[in-house]
């Protein structure tokens, strides 16, 4: 059993041979191609060792190598960026920092890998964060946000009347993330400025519900109910009360939070269904990102999306993240949330709430809406 390290040598010798940038192309392939349950392990072990053993000039093509890799392999070019990274720094010959930077100013790369350049590039540079972050209030990546918009808190926090005004509407334009998102909003409100969170967020607030339907024992979640086969908003069904209709439901919740439990009634052992149409200007892709403590499934357009039959795991905003293609039009969403039978007071929430948004988690909104988030009560 003595072939598999002289195996790793001739491999690494053999691949030394080639161009460089076939031999880097190959062993990232292999790394890329990295399957569950140790599928391709020790092949992508050698390839690391070649990109490795290959220096500098291998550290943008593995960076490129993440988009649109599975979350595996991103770790497996993770592993071989950092090795060869650190590796530079401690030789001393330092990163390829031109190189480096154009990567990460590069937005159709993967923000992960941008963000990975970005973090290395901070060891040699101090003031790198100066010279990029405040271009990057709108970038794809989340994280880059987060830093655009943090400083521009800052600034708005030092910053008096207007000024402050100014910088914290500018901020709320790029925030992306709930707990930046509240602090820019009470602060705006604190100036009597209007902030329209759910509309920032994309949060959906009005739906038409129907139910209750039978759920004790757990059966309702696989039943496919008359909802689910098709939508009739004048139709009535026996429902596991008696007769039950479409009914609209609103929600003025800044983060749009359906509570069915409060706003209807907290039938225990029952489902209930939701449905609203969003109408999109295009065809395009989105997520639909939904937050709830009960077990659901979700339909786009009379396609099952996704399902989860858990119960009271908690819930938060952003919770489930699931992508769709909206069409071009009106867009049929229906949500179905089940409630179960115990009487502890933990599992007592009976809500849901769900928004439309793009990969950053910028609202997407629904066609002919005006784009206003933020105004003084005076309206200038």
């Amino acid at each position: 059993m003595k072939w598999k390290p002289v195996a790793a040598v001739l491999l690494v010798w053999t691949a030394l041979l080639q161009p460089e940038s076939l031999q880097a192309a190959d062993e990232i392939e292999t790394l890329r191609s990295v399957g569950i349950k140790a599928a391709g392990t020790i092949q992508a072990r050698q390839a690391r060792d070649v990109l490795v053993a290959g220096g500098s000039d291998n550290l943008v093509p593995v960076l490129k190598g993440f988009r649109g890799s599975t979350v595996l392999a991103s770790n497996w070019l993770r592993s071989t960026f950092e090795a060869i990274a650190d590796q530079q720094l401690k030789s001393g010959k330092g990163l390829p920092q031109a190189e480096l930077l154009v990567f990460v100013r590069d937005t159709s790369q993967s923000p992960a890998a941008r963000r990975l350049a970005y973090e290395w590039l901070r060891k040699e540079s101090a003031d790198l964060e100066e010279q990029l972050i405040p271009d990057m209030l709108l970038d794809p990546s989340p994280e880059f946000r987060r830093d655009a918009v943090s400083r521009l808190v800052g600034q708005a926090k030092a910053a008096k009347g207007p000024k402050a005004i100014e910088i914290y509407q500018s901020a709320l334009a790029g925030a992306v993330h709930e707990d930046q998102v509240k602090v820019i909003a009470e602060a705006l409100r604190a100036a009597e400025v209007e902030v329209d969170i759910q509309k920032h967020f994309g949060f959906l607030p009005s739906w038409k519900v129907i139910g209750p339907f039978n759920n004790r024992e757990l059966v309702g979640f696989s039943i496919a109910y008359p909802p689910e086969k098709k939508i009739e908003i004048a139709a009535e069904y026996d429902g596991q009360l008696g007769q039950v209709s479409w009914q609209p439901i609103d929600t003025e919740d800044d983060y749009g939070v359906v509570d069915i439990g409060k706003q209807i009634e907290n039938y225990k052992g029952s489902l209930m269904y939701a449905t609203t149409t969003f109408r999109s200007d295009q065809a395009r892709s989105v997520e639909l990102r939904l937050g709830t403590p009960n077990a659901w499934k979700l339909w786009v357009n009379g396609e099952l999306v996704f399902q989860r039959e858990e119960y009271h795991r908690s819930t938060q905003m952003d919770q489930y993240k699931v992508p769709v293609v909206m069409q071009k039009g009106d867009n049929v969403l229906l949500l179905k949330v089940c409630q179960n039978e115990q009487e502890q007071s933990w599992a007592q929430d009976y809500k849901f709430q769900l928004r439309v948004c793009d990969a950053t988690g910028s609202a997407v909104l629904p066609a002919g809406t005006i784009d206003d988030l933020s105004q003084t009560k005076s309206g200038n």
